[in-house]
């Protein structure tokens, strides 16, 4: 009997709808006849629906993704349209900490010919694991503010942090298994200034004495944005806090050549979500020139992240054809949205992706 997965489906704002619906698409075709199934439902949530209704993420959306098997979520967020506070709207932040979506996974690849602002030809293939649910985070919209000063509380929990650690050593693990990784842990903070980061870096030592066959290291946050940039190729598994994860996901982006290459996925214990790193671009919605290779990477994340959860190969074998699909379109570089220097479309670099599945 076809195991049919329930995708909670998050259209997002700006340009979201515009490469989310493709993204859908893709894996619909890919499913059909592979021994598996998908079926979505679409929930409201996002900045338009706040700006209509007074909530950026009703409770039944938030049921509704508890419920699902995994939670497929395009670019949120308008920079028009603010809480009352000025914060941004954001749920895919309140996804994370209500389901308790501690590690933020942030692969950062250069392919071969991909367009890169670095000047080597080495290949580079690490992830960055962010911590998503607390660190400087932690009091999200709800800091103290007074005449003179503000506050925000950097958390660190033996909670959090001990299946994290755990998390990205089971990657490194993972990755040196199947040949893509060193075999290596990177353990990014700042604990030569801050007890928090001690903490977090004693708890990592702790798991790290665990996997004698995993290497373990240190690098303090300014000097590993300095590295990622002049080395980046010695990086395998990098594992941190919140918002120093937040910074420098966006570096790493900025290595491959763009946000529009950078997929994403926020993993806990029981749930998880998957959305590009970059934001809703409303100045070019609805124009149809979106790129939509992170959410199309985002959902092949998706498929392998439910083949090892439900141990269905044919879901791994589909995920590994949809990353080499896009792979072979950004090396081949004849069609590209022009965030990458292309002048295509974003049906064009769709079709193309679907020509390369075939």
């Amino acid at each position: 009997m076809t195991k049919i997965f329930d995708i909670a489906v998050f259209e997002g704002d700006g340009i979201g709808p515009e490469i989310m619906a493709p993204t859908v698409e893709l894996l619909a075709r890919m499913a059909a006849g592979s021994g598996y199934d998908l079926g979505w439902t679409h929930l409201p949530a996002g900045a338009a629906h706040y700006a209509k209704t007074g909530e950026s993420l009703p409770a039944a959306s938030m049921d509704g993704a508890r419920a699902a098997d995994a939670i497929l979520l395009s670019a949120m967020g308008l920079p028009s349209i603010r809480y009352e506070d000025g914060t941004e709207i954001a749920p895919q932040i309140e996804l994370r900490k209500a389901l308790t979506l501690f590690a933020g996974v942030r692969p950062v690849t250069i392919r071969p010919g991909q367009p890169t602002p670095l000047a080597t030809d080495k290949p580079v293939d690490f992830v960055l694991i962010r911590e998503s649910t607390e660190g400087l985070f932690y009091t999200q919209g709800c800091g103290e503010v007074e005449a003179d000063e503000a506050r925000e509380t950097l958390r660190i929990t033996r909670e959090i942090s001990e299946p994290l650690f755990r998390f990205a050593f089971d990657m490194a693990h993972a990755r040196k298994a199947s040949g893509q990784g060193s075999g290596k842990v990177t353990c990014v903070d700042k604990a030569n200034v801050f007890r928090a980061f001690a903490f977090f870096r004693e708890m990592f030592d702790a798991e790290a004495a665990k996997h004698p066959e995993i290497e373990a290291d240190h690098a303090y946050v300014d000097a590993t944005a300095l590295w990622m940039v002049e080395r980046p190729w010695s990086f395998d598994v990098m594992v941190t806090e919140n918002m120093f994860g937040d910074i420098l996901s966006d570096l790493g982006a900025g290595l491959m050549g763009g946000l529009g290459l950078a997929p994403s996925a926020d993993i806990g214990t029981d749930h998880a979500v998957f959305q590009p790193c970059h934001g809703s671009a409303p100045d070019i919605a609805g124009q149809g020139v979106a790129n939509p290779m992170a959410m199309i990477l985002s959902g092949a994340m998706m498929l392998e992240w439910l083949a090892g959860r439900h141990d269905v190969q044919a879901m791994a074998a589909d995920a590994k054809r949809l990353r080499d699909a896009v792979d072979a379109v950004v090396s081949e570089g004849r069609v590209l949205t022009r965030d990458l220097g292309g002048t295509a479309d974003t049906a064009q670099v769709v079709a193309a992706i679907q020509g390369a599945l075939a």
